[in-house]
């Protein structure tokens, strides 16, 4: 949940006007440097001394998937809690120190992941680490704020009973996952939110937030002696060491059947996936640039072109790369008419087979390398996202050079290298699809499952 002033875009853009020349040339080399502060805590930091601000991304290992079965939610709700009050601050006091001094602090809750941001400017960072090192160590969980993102997280729980994409999304991972903790929905139910406690989310602080689970990234206008003693202040107060318990690799229930959900809406959600590759398996940027052309494309993929452009039967249509801690899918979307429903799976699985029979042409593979290395940048456009990949590169153990070698991995990838892969790893026989809505002229093979 996001989380402080509203007058700090007004601020930013105040002082993006004097620096717009510099972000419309291109992208500058970027210099990652490691530091290491006086208590040992590392970070990556890029430092930009265009605008007085800082930026400080970091994640912890193990997210969600790590919530018991019967508190299903609890790291979601965990994650909208921590800026609700800390140390002698209530809710509102604590609200009104972010807001005040234009702190932007928000957390989030991934499913191999716990991730937290600060963005401050620099005038006022030493009280944004106070803050945050409050937030991190010492969450009031004040009843009232705790009730109130309780009952948010229940309405949202509600809303999404009749809506079809998320109806179809829960029922794609129970599906696929079975009673694999990817399985669970990232809000919880209605049981397991209700019976969550305090002394659950002081739990999950005890046991996950430690600094041998911890990285960051820093982006701003600070030097690494200066960053030192601030990280030792954001996250000194945090345990040396915390060991989580094991969670097995999950190999998904990816068999090619087709799951129907009846919902009287007049337009049909559409899941669909097949197992993939990890982020660190060897060819994962031959899977990258072959799934651009396939579905990830946006407007140039061939899943856009021939099941909308052409034909014009769903509204939108995609499928990407989902590399997981304990496993990988890819897995697409669809969304079209209920009459269209057929027509579109078999155009999906027809690209499939083109895919696997053919691989990609020599003008396929020239855009998509194209636009791959070339929209990189994009994500370098700003403090915040700088230190989101720097976390990204350190997370995924990329390299500390990740960012000047990305475009030759890319690059390197051939005609002979796609038509090898789709060979051994796309199965239009294994597509496994979930739909939700009146599907016309569709038969489920397999009832879906209660979710």
């Amino acid at each position: 949940m996001i989380r402080g002033s509203t007058c700090f875009a007004s601020i930013l853009a105040v002082l993006a006007f004097f620096t717009w020349l510099a972000d419309a040339a291109p992208v500058r080399a970027i210099e990652i440097q490691r530091v290491k502060s006086p208590g040992g805590i590392e970070a990556w930091l890029v430092r930009d001394t265009s605008v007085p601000i800082l930026s400080i991304e970091f994640s912890f290992r193990g997210g969600r998937t790590f919530d018991p079965l019967d508190k299903s939610g609890l790291s979601n709700l965990l994650s909208g809690l921590l800026d609700e009050g800390a140390g002698t601050l209530d809710s509102k006091a604590f609200q009104t120190e972010l807001e005040n001094k234009s702190i932007q602090m928000s957390f989030g809750a991934g499913r191999d992941a716990f991730s937290g941001s600060l963005k401050t400017l620099n005038e006022h960072r030493s009280r944004a680490i106070e803050l945050l090192s409050l937030a991190l160590t010492e969450p009031r969980f004040d009843k009232e704020p705790v009730e109130r993102m309780r009952q948010q997280a229940l309405v949202a729980l509600k809303r999404g009973t009749t809506n079809p994409d998320y109806i179809a999304g829960r029922t794609w991972a129970t599906a696929v996952f079975g009673n694999h903790p990817y399985s669970r929905p990232s809000l919880g139910n209605e049981k397991s939110l209700q019976a969550i406690t305090r002394k659950d989310l002081l739990k999950v602080i005890k046991e996950r937030f430690a600094r041998n689970l911890l990285i960051v990234g820093v982006t701003g206008d600070i030097t690494p002696a200066k960053l030192g003693p601030l990280l030792d202040q954001a996250f000194g107060g945090l345990p040396e060491r915390t060991e989580l318990h094991t969670i097995p690799e999950v190999e998904p229930n990816l068999s090619g059947d087709t799951y129907v959900v009846e919902l009287d809406v007049p337009q049909s959600a559409i899941r669909f996936g097949q197992t993939g590759l990890k982020r660190n398996h060897p060819d994962w940027y031959t899977s990258l640039v072959m799934n651009y052309v396939l579905g990830s494309g946006s407007f140039s993929s061939r899943l856009f072109t021939e099941v909308r452009d052409k034909r014009g039967l769903a509204y939108s249509v995609g499928a990407g790369l989902s590399p997981m801690r304990y496993t990988a899918l890819i897995s697409g979307h669809a969304g079209t008419n209920n009459e269209n429903v057929a027509d579109s799976l078999k155009i999906i699985q027809t690209e499939w087979h083109r895919m696997r029979k053919g691989g990609v042409s020599a003008n396929e593979l020239a855009h998509a390398k194209s636009y791959l290395t070339g929209s990189f940048p994009l994500r370098l456009s700003s403090t915040d996202r700088i230190a989101r990949t720097l976390v990204a590169i350190q997370y995924h153990d990329l390299g500390i050079d990740y960012i000047s070698k990305r475009s030759s991995y890319i690059n390197a990838v051939t005609q002979d290298d796609i038509a090898n892969l789709a060979q051994h790893l796309l199965d239009p026989d294994a597509l496994t699809f979930v739909i939700v809505g009146k599907p016309k002229g569709v038969s489920a093979t397999a009832p879906a499952p209660k979710i």
